[in-house]
């Protein structure tokens, strides 16, 4: 089989609701193993994907326990978790209380016994300051001594992705230093970003989603809002984005009122729905979302990535491999 005709291997981590898993399967990759720690990102990840199904499992077990059950891939994928990295978060590091942190490491042994040609992983911005760039030192200093050449590179979703979100991701690419192809591998190029909040926007929106007799409406119905444009409900305040995307969707929109998205539309001030959500980071109308509550799929998709950012850099690859 010529290097031309090769189908390439990937395995998930950290695969939350399959955003990664998409972006590359668009490109001709096919996925051999997919492991996530959240139970009810299965729900939403086996409705859209046939086999592999999503392993409900603690990563740092299967690392402790069976390696070798993973499949043999050539390039590993995984947006590891960033709460202990984030702005969001306490900044911890690697010394976060929940173990999180670490589970670079966890990464980072997979890569070791397994030894795949190259691999894909993103986090937030913010990692590359964090503890004073201590911690991305380290991150780059353990993939040099598994044997990898990386390039890492910071892309907002609305820059790269025509998606009308803010949404700064590092993503570091790596690839096998004896095969030299992180020298021929370059980060996709700059899009004109073209959508705009209203070609998201669904035609007929449930009642629910609406502040019009809701406690909150009081606090935000005086507010001067204007149509195609996303706010913020900051707990005390209204926020506008006035570069005319939304704000970065993040985990916790769905809970409590916090970082919710809010917008006007002919009917009334209401949130985003998860259609929505789903929308505004890059997943396609067939991508199906399952009969759980809005508070999952809205933390399912703050938590996923922007599918067409992915696949842009899927295509870098694929281009550097062929």
């Amino acid at each position: 089989m010529s290097e031309k005709k090769k189908v390439y291997k990937t395995i998930d981590l950290f695969a939350g609701i399959g955003g990664i898993r998409l972006g590359f399967e668009k490109n001709g990759f096919e996925t051999v193993y997919s492991n996530d720690y959240e139970p009810k990102c299965k729900d939403t990840f086996d409705l859209n994907f046939k086999e592999p199904k999503l392993q409900i499992k603690d990563i740092r077990e299967v690392v402790e326990k069976n390696i070798k059950d993973i499949p043999d891939f050539d390039f590993l994928l995984g947006g590891f978790p960033c709460q202990a990295f984030s702005v969001a978060g306490y900044r911890q590091g690697f010394n976060d209380k929940k173990g999180r942190g670490n589970l670079f490491f966890d990464m980072a042994k997979i890569i070791e016994v397994k030894k795949p040609l190259g691999f894909l992983l993103e986090n937030v911005k913010n990692l590359i300051g964090h503890d004073k760039g201590k911690t991305f030192k380290i991150i780059q200093e353990t993939l040099d001594d598994l044997g990898y050449d990386i390039k890492y590179k910071v892309l907002n979703s609305m820059e790269y992705g025509n998606v009308p979100q803010n949404r700064e991701r590092i993503y570091i690419v790596g690839f096998k230093k004896k095969s030299k192809l992180i020298d021929k591998f370059e980060f996709p190029n700059k899009k004109t970003l073209k959508k705009e909040i209203k070609d998201i926007l669904e035609d007929k929106v449930d009642d629910k989603y609406y502040y019009n007799d809701k406690p909150l409406f009081e606090k935000i119905g005086d507010h001067p809002f204007k149509e195609n444009t996303v706010y913020q409900w900051r707990r005390v305040y209204v926020r506008e984005n006035k570069s005319g995307v939304c704000p970065t969707l993040t985990a916790n929109m769905g809970t409590g009122g916090h970082n919710v998205p809010i917008i006007k539309d002919k009917k009334g001030v209401r949130k985003l729905t998860p259609r929505e959500c789903a929308r505004i980071q890059g997943f396609p109308d067939s991508y199906k979302l399952p009969n759980i509550s809005d508070s999952h799929l809205y933390k399912q998709f703050g938590n996923s990535v922007s599918v067409p950012v992915i696949q842009a850099i899927a295509k870098s690859i694929k281009k550097a491999i062929s």
